[in-house]
């Protein structure tokens, strides 16, 4: 699948991705990437972020594909039972933070945090990091496998976001033209 072929929606966490954050870069750089903007990016709410989610994927004229990042990677997770699956071809999924990291900020809905019960509808791949401060790899290694996702080990790379040196991200830009590919 090419990028064209799809309407990519970008996906952001806790803050929103700031205007260096690799995810505002590839919005730019994508000609049918959009944001999924939300009401209020410092004090996330599970219902209000995912129902945002759903509300773009039932809006799309072509098949959908996920950029999450952080918590944006639980808000899609979690809005997956609100949208039509036939709609998304798929998710690309870059360091999802734990239930326990979530429950550490206060500003972050609770409900974010519960239990992923179901495998997601759509093929998906989740990046993680070795050294990620929001997520243990085994942490990510275990959502992974409830969703049915691929797992992809990032290394050393942090929370790949602006703060480990992830401004342009090209190397995650290639992973995810490969991750297209096999669409």
């Amino acid at each position: 699948m090419r990028t064209s072929e799809a309407e990519i929606l970008i996906v952001p966490g806790l803050g929103g991705s700031g205007d260096d954050h690799w995810q505002s870069r590839w919005n730019e750089k994508l000609p049918t990437a959009r944001r999924v903007l939300q009401d209020d990016w410092l004090n996330p709410s599970r219902e209000a972020w995912t129902a945002r989610i759903a509300a773009d994927v039932a809006r799309a004229e072509l098949p959908v594909i996920f950029i999450a990042h952080s918590l944006g990677v639980l808000a899609v997770v979690h809005a997956a039972p609100l949208i039509d699956a036939s709609k998304v071809k798929g998710a690309f999924l870059v360091a999802p933070p734990s239930a326990a990291a979530i429950r550490d900020i206060a500003a972050i809905d609770s409900a974010f945090a519960h239990e992923i019960e179901t495998p997601l509808p759509f093929p998906s791949l989740v990046i993680a990091s070795r050294n990620d401060s929001y997520a243990t790899f085994e942490d990510s290694e275990a959502l992974a496998m409830k969703l049915g996702a691929t797992l992809a080990d990032a290394g050393q790379s942090g929370h790949i976001n602006i703060e480990s040196g992830h401004g342009p991200w090209p190397e995650g830009l290639m992973r995810f033209a490969g991750f297209l590919k096999g669409l």
